[in-house]
């Protein structure tokens, strides 16, 4: 592995890490999220400085060069990242559905049951569009 791969991958993972740890300083990140970028970053250091254990494993799989290992590790684990972050979006997609049904269920069983009652926001719910 050249040394200009070696430096931006140092550069970049130390970047990542850094832009990580802020995001985690102003809560704008999941700890179980920032793990995984941080331990990603922590392995892209760990090729970049030690390239035997990036050769020998090079070897041991056959490939042809270290550069073609390191991108497919890179691109198999954003790959996995992709997939997790896929399942929790359908999650929560079928959470919002769920949510939205009930609400609505609850609206209608309100105005079903009270007719003129005060609604969520302590108005009447007269249907007078609120004009004065």
């Amino acid at each position: 592995m050249n040394w200009e791969l070696r430096f931006l991958l140092i550069t970049v993972s130390v970047a990542a890490t850094i832009g990580v740890i802020g995001r985690i300083r102003r809560a704008k990140m999941q700890i179980e999220d920032a793990v995984f970028w941080v331990l990603f970053s922590l392995l892209l250091i760990l090729l970049a400085v030690c390239p035997p254990l990036l050769y020998f494993f090079t070897g041991l799989l056959g490939m042809q060069s270290p550069a073609n290992l390191l991108f497919l590790v890179i691109i198999a684990l954003l790959l996995a990242k992709v997939f997790s972050l896929s399942v929790r979006l359908s999650i929560l997609e079928e959470k919002l559905m769920t949510l939205s049904q009930n609400e609505a269920l609850t609206e209608l069983e309100e105005k079903e049951a009270g007719g003129k009652t005060a609604g969520p926001s302590g108005r009447a719910s007269s249907g007078d569009g609120g004009g004065k």
